[in-house]
């Protein structure tokens, strides 16, 4: 079992960046495919990006490419999301989460994940 807890959210202007941090801890971090979802108000939880265990394979949304970047270091129990040119249509609660067992692949649908952050607020504002 691993415990995720996602930091970096807040309030940002049109344009901005801010960088979300997943600390993992309870289990063997570099075991897991690893994802960040978001949901805003009213709108299902839709993944923006995710990772492999290794890195070597990544997805990033049509939505966000060119704008967020994944990346995790296992040595660190930690996955982060790069946002950058953000975006009014970018705000929501950004979630991390685990994958067991997906070997080198990727985990894009929400019903592939076993472990769920709380959550961290993004507000983008113009």
């Amino acid at each position: 079992q691993v415990q995720l807890v996602e930091s970096g959210g807040g309030s940002v202007q049109t344009g901005g960046s801010l960088r979300l941090s997943c600390s993992a801890s309870g289990s063997t971090f570099s075991s897991y495919a690893m994802g960040w979802f978001r949901q805003a108000p009213g709108k299902e939880r839709d993944c923006v990006a995710a990772i492999s265990w290794s890195c070597i394979r990544t997805y990033v949304a049509d939505s966000v490419k060119g704008r967020f970047t994944i990346s995790r270091v296992n040595a660190k129990n930690t996955m982060y999301l790069q946002m950058i040119s953000l975006k009014t249509e970018d705000t929501a609660v950004y979630y991390c989460a685990a994958a067991r067992a997906r070997g080198e692949n990727l985990a894009t649908m929400e019903r592939e994940y076993d472990y769920w952050g709380q959550g961290t607020q993004v507000t983008v504002s113009s």
